[in-house]
């Protein structure tokens, strides 16, 4: 098993591996993934270093934590924290986010998981109003008290919402996008949540896969592929799919950042680096379809510092071609 850098996830006290997993794909929304398959990205994933797993209760509607239940009682010594989300398998109403809710959403992840305590519970993209209520936290604090959980976090969409929760004592990490095509979180974000000592987890790290360089204009993603069905935000928050860029644009700006890679490394790997270059990045969480997936993304977590040019570079592909499309909406 390879050993990969770690980092104190935020107000939760544990180290987590600098480079993680995201599981939405092994879930729903990306294509089918076979069991045999999902289980094998899982052991890639560990066996590359990985020791941080990000899920929720509705990817696959429980069969991303299943999956991981399942893989974790058969490597009891993987030493994986698993981060769940909740509340997006209810209507998104913020009289919804209470604690009898709370209650029954984490018993049944704990379930799904195999655990009677959960490493870590994030508000999953509520409604804004709910990362300003103080009866939401005094629910996830009970939680704590109650022992179903072990910490609390929030998922957010924006950089306000970001802030919000950042200034919450008890939370103890925020997930928010942040890549190359994602950059307005390095503005305030990133800097108050060092100062607080909350973790960052950056997620969408590939701008759902255009950052990998793989795509054209002619690919075709499956019919129940939300690059297909999401692509002006049709089911859900439109910068969950290409970062909320327009395809043609991503292409063309993925193409320049390709460019950029030094010798040995892929797009996607450069991607990943730069992000954990960021200061205040605690894990970045990459999904993966396969096993090769797995560890190649955890390889990027080797990879020399990418050099100021190559930051620089970022920045001014950012500010020319992306900026005007994303900067202000989140």
């Amino acid at each position: 098993m390879i050993r990969m850098e770690q980092r104190t996830l935020g107000r939760t006290g544990r180290d987590v591996s600098v480079v993680g997993l995201g599981t939405w794909q092994l879930g729903a929304d990306w294509g089918e993934v076979a069991e045999s398959d999902a289980l094998g990205v899982l052991d890639a994933a560990v066996e590359s270093g990985v020791t941080f797993f990000d899920t929720a209760d509705m990817y696959g509607d429980g069969r991303s934590e299943q999956l991981i239940g399942r893989y974790l009682t058969s490597r009891p010594d993987a030493g994986v924290f698993v981060a769940t989300k909740m509340g997006r398998r209810a209507e998104q109403l913020p009289e919804n986010y209470v604690l009898d809710n709370f209650r029954t959403w984490t018993d049944r992840s704990r379930a799904n998981l195999g655990t009677d305590r959960l490493d870590l519970v994030q508000l999953h993209c509520p409604p804004p109003a709910v990362y300003a209520s103080d009866a939401v936290y005094d629910a996830l604090d009970t939680l704590v008290t109650e022992e179903r959980i072990a910490a609390y976090a929030v998922s957010v969409e924006t950089c306000a919402e970001a802030l919000t929760a950042i200034a919450r004592p008890g939370v103890a990490s925020v997930q928010i996008i942040l890549n190359p095509f994602r950059l307005k979180p390095l503005d305030e974000v990133l800097p108050a949540a060092a100062a607080a000592g909350v973790g960052i987890i950056a997620r969408v790290p590939l701008a759902s896969g255009l950052l990998s360089g793989r795509y054209t204009k002619d690919t075709v993603f499956a019919p129940e592929d939300h690059r297909t069905y999401n692509r002006h935000g049709e089911a859900f928050d439109q910068g969950e799919t290409f970062s909320g860029v327009d395809y043609a644009t991503g292409l063309t700006a993925a193409a320049e950042f390709a460019e950029l890679a030094p010798a040995g490394a892929t797009p996607a790997q450069t991607a990943l680096r730069w992000i954990t270059q960021q200061p205040g990045v605690t894990s970045v969480i990459p999904g993966a379809r396969t096993a090769a997936q797995a560890r190649a993304n955890a390889a990027a977590a080797s990879l020399e510092p990418l050099p100021g040019a190559t930051l620089d570079a970022v920045r001014e592909l950012y500010d020319r071609s992306i900026r005007p499309q994303v900067h202000d909406r989140w």
